[in-house]
């Protein structure tokens, strides 16, 4: 005898066994089609493509520029340097044909003053590149990228002139400092 758990059991396996039947039957009616299936689509495939394409967008009508003559080419070149140099000479300036010292290479905020040798006019000054070399610092010796003159050596500072351009040609002179490196 069969218990009510395993009746309810075989009923919902028979609901689902005759599910999956029906399921199946109707998918295969679904793929199989008739050989009068083939001439309906071709035609309808053939009154597509005999209806009349739509008509296309006209055109945007091109905008008219009107020309310019360009006329400025006797007057000078704006670009051109030979105008910005107007101080022919006097003031300030790099020399060229002085030999670049060592720490010349490096920028100025990339060196440190790390000490002073002697004391009075004669101090030494003590500056540590990026090379970790340190190098003996005397005024009228030259620091940093932009042709830093040392005007003064003092025991907590390095006082330096150096020469930047004005942005018309000439030059100026701007004061720096390289202080000493705290421990």
């Amino acid at each position: 005898m069969l218990l009510p758990s395993e009746r309810a059991a075989g009923f919902f396996r028979g609901i689902a066994l005759v599910a999956l039947v029906l399921a199946a039957a109707g998918c295969a009616r679904g793929i199989t089609s008739t050989p009068g299936d083939a001439p309906n689509l071709e035609k309808w495939t053939a009154e597509v493509k005999a209806r009349p394409a739509p008509p296309l967008d006209p055109l945007p009508v091109m905008q008219q520029f009107e020309t310019f003559e360009y006329s400025a080419y006797a007057l000078r070149d704006p670009f051109s340097t030979a105008f910005t140099d107007t101080d022919n000479g006097s003031g300030p300036r790099p020399d060229r044909q002085r030999r670049k010292q060592t720490l010349e290479q490096f920028p100025l905020d990339s060196l440190d003053m790390v000490g002073t040798l002697g004391r009075g006019a004669g101090t030494i000054a003590l500056v540590m590149a990026p090379d970790k070399v340190t190098y003996r610092v005397r005024p009228g010796n030259y620091l940093g990228q932009s042709d830093g003159r040392v005007t003064g050596v003092f025991e907590d500072r390095i006082e330096l002139v150096e020469l930047v351009p004005d942005g018309a040609g000439g030059w100026l002179e701007r004061p720096a400092t390289v202080a000493l490196e705290d421990q």
